[in-house]
């Protein structure tokens, strides 16, 4: 979106001009000419203050006298026309204020869409590590786990893994039930998630 947020000069001058004289600063039917105006601080071409003449003059407030400069024909004119422009002026300021508060937006639509795509592709390069993987744990002499059956052990409750399967010497034993005895140098298969891995330590090992 595009907007107009800049008024031109000769507009900036003529609502000058029309400001000193709805104030009284320039009466009415007082002469005065473009050459001075751009003697006092104005610092624009004689072409810029034509324009801002004549556009004072199109709204009745001036009448532009060729080569004797201008006069001053209606204050009321020169009040309503600066009521009018100060409303165009609050407009140009809203309207800036609109493409700062679109730019802002853009800007952190950008960074939004970077942090997105960024999760995306953490989610991509990471999604098995919430997944429950098989891991062996070695019951260890000594431990918590060590003599104490899978049901009386809780290993469930306290983990929130499974054991899957037992290796006790060269058997494997599937699917244990609660009342298994877990013994030294027992290697148990479990089905956990990376982070239950902290919870599974000090039951199988002497911590």
């Amino acid at each position: 979106m595009k907007c107009t947020t800049k008024q031109s000069v000769y507009d900036q001058i003529a609502y000058d001009v029309a400001s000193k004289i709805a104030v009284g600063e320039i009466k009415e039917n007082e002469r005065f000419s473009g050459r001075s105006l751009m003697g006092s601080h104005y610092g624009v071409s004689p072409e810029t203050i034509r324009r801002s003449m004549r556009l004072l003059a199109d709204e009745g407030i001036l009448e532009v006298k060729d080569n004797s400069g201008s006069v001053v024909i209606s204050r009321t004119k020169a009040v309503e026309f600066v009521s009018r422009s100060q409303n165009v002026r609050n407009l140009v300021a809203l309207k800036a204020k609109l493409e700062t508060l679109v730019a802002n937006r853009d800007e952190l639509n950008v960074k939004i869409n970077a942090a997105m795509a960024e999760i995306m592709d953490m989610e991509e390069r990471f999604q098995d590590s919430n997944r429950f993987k098989p891991i062996e744990f070695v019951i260890e002499k000594g431990c918590l786990a060590e003599n104490k059956t899978i049901g009386t052990l809780a290993f469930r409750q306290k983990t929130g893994a499974t054991i899957i399967a037992i290796r006790h010497g060269g058997a494997i034993l599937l699917s244990p039930g609660p009342e298994y005895l877990l013994e030294t140098a027992d290697v148990i298969i479990v089905a956990c998630k990376v982070e239950d891995i902290a919870k599974i330590l000090p039951l199988v090992g002497k911590g």
